[in-house]
Formats: structure tokens, C-alpha cells, sequence
């Protein structure tokens, strides 16, 4: 099966999912998460009709995304695994945005160096609700400082939260995870009302049908669109 019929295969999905939780698709974007694909897969889930997509590492999109901007200018490139302090600089280069911002010294650090951009940086405050290995935020209140810290910097824009969910097939904790997150958005939300946290960024290839009954607007799928890592 080609790049092309898998993505045709997941928006299907959506969808029905979308469908049977009265929701629209269009509400729900969907990012290709091309981690360990070359450039010509990316293209291809470009031809295919994706324009968002999301990596794991700094280095890798450095070297495999400068030649796709060029070449489609709409293009738009999110960090989504953990961010190391010494790696910011070069993540405000490449990305225009980072859902991974997990810890106060990052959003001070991204704060600081995104000044200069043209545009803000976006970023997503990321919550802990599944494993412990799971990095995050752990709870509401740290949420909350976490928030006022971004909305302090003029260069950041704060967007929306994401989460990763536990790991199973056991759909029990995979929706406690989703509705702690939206519960959240919903805290954070009142505490700022003029803040723009539309953005829920949940659902990956394992539980995204999951994940849009329960309301996410942004899912991150790799394997089911570029098959298994190269």
C-alpha cells in the first residue's frame, strides 16, 4: 500500500470515528509523523495532501526539511519528542512549533532565543497522564505557572496542550488519559480566558480513533502512514 492510500486509509478512520461522536472532520488535523523517513516519503505524504508533520529530533528535520520548504512554501514542521536546553537554539531554527515543552527552563529558554522570529513560536504545554516514563507537566497547578510563564514572552505562542496515553489495548486508561487532558484544558481555559488553548494534540497510530471520540483536534500518526522505522 502507498504513503498515498494509507493517509486516504486514516482519514477514513477519522472519519467514521468523528461520525460516531458527532463531531466534524474538519475539526481534526491530521499530522504525519515522519521520524526515521527520508525526504521522498515526505513528499510523498505531501502529494498525498499532508502538510503538517512532526519529528523527534532536532538534527534529523535540520538535514530533511530545508529542501521540502523550499519546495512547498505551506509546509509547516512541529517538534513533538523530548527537547534537550542545548538543542533549543537550533529547534527555534527549524521548527514553527514545539508540543514537547515539558519543564519551566525550556519555555524560558525558547522564550528567550524565539524573540528575534518573524513569527511567534507556537508551542503546546505537554501534561503527564499515562506512564511513568512519560515526560509532562504533572498536574493543573503547574500547568497554570507554566502558562503565565509562556504568555510572559512575546515570542512564544501558546496554543493548546498534548499528552501521550499509557501504552495498552485496554481502552480504560487510554480515555482516563485523553479526558485528564481535556479536563485541563478546560482549567486552564477559565484561569485564562484570553488564552488560545484550542489545540488538544492526542492520538497516535495505537488509540487516535480513541482519541477523536474523546476529542482531540490534532492526532500524530507515523506507522500507519510510512509503514515501520527505516
Amino acid at each position: 500500500m502507498s504513503i498515498r492510500e494509507r493517509i486516504e486509509e486514516v482519514k477514513e478512520r477519522i472519519e467514521k470515528a468523528c461520525l460516531r461522536s458527532g463531531r466534524k472532520p474538519e475539526e481534526v488535523r491530521l499530522m504525519g509523523v515522519s521520524k526515521f523517513h527520508g525526504p521522498a516519503a515526505v513528499e510523498e505524504a505531501i502529494r498525498g495532501g499532508l502538510s503538517l508533520f512532526g519529528e523527534n529530533r532536532v538534527q534529523e528535520a535540520r538535514e530533511k526539511f530545508p529542501s521540502l520548504r523550499a519546495a512547498y512554501k505551506d509546509l509547516e514542521l512541529h517538534m513533538i519528542g523530548a527537547l534537550q536546553r542545548n538543542k533549543a537554539k537550533n529547534a527555534v531554527a527549524v521548527f514553527d512549533g514545539v508540543q514537547s515543552l515539558d519543564r519551566d527552563e525550556l519555555i524560558s529558554a525558547l522564550g528567550t532565543l524565539s524573540a528575534p522570529r518573524e513569527k511567534p513560536l507556537g508551542v503546546l504545554l505537554e501534561l503527564h497522564t499515562g506512564e511513568e516514563s512519560k515526560s509532562g507537566y504533572a498536574g493543573p497547578d503547574l500547568l497554570f505557572r507554566a502558562a503565565e510563564l509562556v504568555l510572559s514572552f512575546p515570542g512564544l505562542r501558546l496554543f493548546g496542550l498534548m499528552t501521550m496515553a499509557p501504552y495498552t489495548r485496554d481502552q480504560g486508561p487510554i480515555r482516563s488519559s485523553f479526558r485528564a487532558l481535556v479536563k485541563a484544558r478546560d482549567l486552564l481555559q477559565n484561569r485564562f480566558p484570553g488564552a488560545d488553548l484550542s489545540c488538544l494534540s492526542m492520538g497516535m497510530s495505537n488509540d487516535f480513533e480513541i482519541a477523536v471520540e474523546e476529542g482531540s483536534t490534532l492526532l500524530r500518526i507515523g506507522t500507519l502512514i510510512f509503514g515501520e522505522r527505516q
